[in-house]
């Protein structure tokens, strides 16, 4: 059954820097839109990037436009987040999704599968 499963959360100073891994397993992984969102404590989930099936069309909250950056590897069916100067702020659970048909890019209603997450928490 399709599985999302991300990596590389962890613990990391202000001003510092991680990239999350999501392998995917899903029947056709590279015709899906990929995405990551996050959820801060007491917080509603949050889009943070989207990256399209071909990896050609790129879209970023404002709020890490500039730090973050998004890819995929459609032959180890994986996307990635790249994330640098990091903020307290950015401290979440962050989640990874995938859609066959999305619209805004931000809603995660247009999400056909979740990863069960992984917390990154950036010390102030």
């Amino acid at each position: 059954q399709a599985q999302l499963v991300e990596s590389g959360g962890g613990l990391v100073q202000t001003g510092g820097s991680l990239r999350l891994s999501c392998a995917a397993s899903l029947g056709t992984f590279s015709m899906y839109g990929m995405a990551w969102f996050r959820q801060a404590p007491g917080k509603e989930r949050e889009f943070v990037a989207f990256v399209s099936w071909g990896g050609g069309y790129l879209y970023y909250a404002d709020a890490v436009k500039g730090r973050f950056a998004i890819s995929r590897d459609n032959v180890k069916n994986t996307v990635y987040l790249q994330m640098t100067s990091l903020k307290s702020e950015d401290t979440a659970v962050y989640y990874c999704a995938a859609g066959r048909s999305i619209s805004t890019m931000t809603s995660p209603n247009e999400y056909d599968y979740w990863g069960q997450g992984t917390q990154v928490t950036v010390s102030s």
